[in-house]
């Protein structure tokens, strides 16, 4: 992959659809699991989708299209689904691919950004090292949800002096209140959802 462009995306290459075949294909592969976590929950699960070369590769290549069209330089996967889903796209893109861990595991000097809990708080946490002044950064995660995480990733990532060049998810739970929370913290950066439900 040649040099990124620096200039930012306009906002009208920000927001292209997904084709309906790619949607189509994806939201085939994750399947639903009621009652889980506990009585009441539909739990969302990709692992099938994982499991499956072809779903897999269109999705790798997705958020890889991504990558490229918003002129990243790096690509943050969020724990612990955001690895999965987020190195093989920054491999297919050919841009470094950096981790973004809950507190406490990462070895030598961090930088942590708290966020608010429904019930008290979490931490995560960036390699100082990692990202830089200069760096364009996607943000890649599998759901949004309530946007507590990808919201603090968004502010930790500017924090390292990274410019965000957006947040792409796979699946979004469109009846919690997640995208306002993310857009508000993007300012006018790309949210990316693949499927919305």
């Amino acid at each position: 992959m040649s040099a990124p462009d620096s200039s930012p995306p306009s906002p009208a290459s920000a927001a292209l659809p997904v084709p309906a075949e790619v949607r189509e294909l994806l939201t085939s592969r994750i399947h639903d699991v009621p009652d889980y976590p506990k009585p009441g929950v539909m739990f969302k699960d990709i692992t099938p989708l994982l499991a499956d070369a072809r779903a897999f590769a269109v999705l790798t290549d997705a958020f890889a299209g991504l990558a490229e069209r918003h002129r990243a330089t790096k690509i943050v996967g969020l724990e612990a689904r955001g690895f999965i889903l987020g190195a093989p796209a920054a491999v297919r893109a050919g841009i470094g691919f950096v981790p973004v861990r809950k507190s406490g595991k990462l070895p030598g000097a961090t930088l942590s950004q708290a966020y608010d809990l429904e019930y008290g708080s979490a931490q995560i946490e960036v390699h100082a090292s990692g990202l830089a002044e200069g760096d364009r950064v996607l943000v890649i995660d599998d759901v949004l949800a309530t946007g507590g995480t990808a919201e603090a990733s968004v502010d930790l990532i500017r924090r390292t002096g990274a410019e965000v060049a957006g947040v792409a998810i796979l699946l979004e739970l469109g009846f919690l209140a997640g995208r306002e929370r993310v857009e508000r913290a993007l300012a006018g950066a790309p949210l990316d959802v693949l499927v919305r439900v």
